[in-house]
């Protein structure tokens, strides 16, 4: 299994792919910048991303991961309750909240 290193977009920044169940923050961006692995070229992955509600100020928590793999991720988005593979997740950009 190969670990993709991501380069935060702003210090202090996080991939929502690297969030734990419990965790809370804010999305400060969404950018897909590589599709490999996606089956879908960066232009539709991000209007995907946007059309389920992750945008630039929504408010996310992490409700639950899935047993094997830690794959999909439950979230709540606003007042939307989402599930999203973490592949997916790695183009989302978050601020966490302080625990």
């Amino acid at each position: 299994m190969h670990q993709t290193i991501v380069q935060p977009v702003a210090e202090g920044l996080t991939p929502l792919s690297q969030v734990r169940p419990g965790d809370r923050g804010v999305i400060i961006e969404v950018r897909a910048d590589h599709a490999s692995g996606h089956g879908v070229d960066v232009q539709e992955l991000e209007r995907r991303l946007l059309e389920f509600g992750f945008v630039e100020g929504a408010a996310v928590e992490v409700l639950h991961q899935g047993l094997f793999g830690q794959d999909p991720i439950a979230l709540k988005v606003d007042d939307m309750r989402v599930a999203l593979r973490r592949r997916d997740a790695a183009d989302v950009w978050v601020r966490l909240d302080a625990r």
